[in-house]
């Protein structure tokens, strides 16, 4: 072939690969020289990884459960009115068939009229255990409120009031002598209310949620391991419902609450009326995308996978009903969240290596 009747040789350059006008470009527009750089119209707008929806780290933590407020409820006094209605037909029935029984065999009646007070003694008790289940759920609410006043007045009297509330909720925790031993030590010394109270969530809490979170944990462990291996769905549904109920009243006794049947009730609804409205069915979603698509779809099986998630669902509940029964709000401590037990729940898949035991 002669020089003439050559093709033209193209100068060597260089180029990415993962440019496809590049790769596919047609040989004359090979030839041509790369165009100028240009600026964009506009600005460009870069997502930070915190807001990234796509980062595992990037999990958007809810807001604190906070009580339902207590209003006045048509229902609540109708409910009311025929409790009492009911009482007082017992209470005849009652009469007339003592009466009745005094009428025919007169030792007969003696032990009907016996029976009747020893049930009113038994049903005392326990309305009075009740009311004091429902006392102490709520002053631990009053000492919150109060405990977030004080930490924003620089005058001492009302976080020493509160430390004072506080040390005798939590009299009958062994846990907590030695840090109210402190306190006591250092009541004279702390001038400043905040400083107080974040000295009192330091000393006071911190082996209460070391436990809480333990707790925590183990149930969303439990959970997890049983709707992984179950057969049926109204079994994962039956333990599921059953570590929420454990967990809450554990969470209750933990903090100084010890709610009774009726608390257990009120503190359950509170705790499904903040999930709904903080929408915790779309976090668990997000979670799924999140843990499940990051490279563990192809190394979890599907009910392994559904598993962690209700494990997680489950650590977010005890992370509201946590919210509720602690006597003070997070100030100086941090606030656990959903992502402090995806490491714990997925120690393998996740990328976290757990620290190999000392010999």
């Amino acid at each position: 072939m002669s020089a003439e009747n050559r093709p033209p040789q193209r100068k060597p350059r260089a180029f990415a690969m993962n440019e496809p006008s590049a790769v596919n470009a047609a040989p004359d527009e090979a030839l041509k020289e790369p165009r100028t750089p240009r600026s964009f119209d506009g600005d460009v707008v870069l997502t930070p990884d915190e807001e990234d929806p796509f980062l595992a780290d990037a999990i958007v933590e809810p807001p604190v459960a906070e009580p339902r407020p207590r209003r006045f409820s048509f229902a609540r006094l109708a409910a009311g009115a025929f409790g009492v209605l009911v009482s007082l037909a017992l209470g005849l029935w009652a009469d007339s068939l003592i009466r009745d029984l005094f009428a025919r065999y007169e030792s007969l009646g003696y032990v009907a009229l016996g029976a009747l007070i020893i049930g009113l003694v038994a049903l005392a008790v326990v309305i009075g255990r009740e009311i004091a289940g429902l006392m102490r759920l709520q002053a631990v609410q009053n000492l919150k409120e109060e405990a977030a006043k004080a930490a924003l007045e620089r005058k001492p009297e009302p976080a020493r009031k509160v430390v004072h509330h506080l040390t005798q909720l939590l009299s009958a925790r062994p846990e907590t002598a030695r840090a109210r031993a402190r306190l006591k030590e250092t009541d004279e010394d702390i001038i400043d209310g905040p400083h107080l109270i974040d000295l009192a969530e330091r000393e006071l809490m911190s082996p209460l949620d070391r436990q809480a979170r333990a707790l925590i944990l183990n149930a969303a462990k439990r959970v997890s391991i049983v709707t992984a291996v179950s057969p049926r769905a109204i079994v994962d549904l039956a333990y599921v419902l059953f570590e929420v109920m454990r967990l809450v009243r554990a969470m209750a006794d933990l903090y100084g609450g010890r709610p009774g049947s009726f608390g257990m009730l009120r503190l359950l609804r509170d705790v499904i009326a903040h999930l709904a409205v903080t929408g915790s069915i779309a976090v668990g979603d997000g979670l799924a995308q999140q843990v499940l698509g990051h490279g563990l779809a192809s190394k979890l099986s599907a009910r392994l996978g559904e598993g962690v998630i209700n494990g997680l669902m489950t650590a977010r509940i005890g992370i509201a009903a946590m919210d509720l029964c602690r006597p003070l709000p997070f100030s100086a401590l941090k606030r656990p969240g959903i992502s402090d037990f995806i490491g714990d729940l997925t120690p393998n898949l996740t990328g976290k290596r757990q620290p190999e035991p000392k010999a």
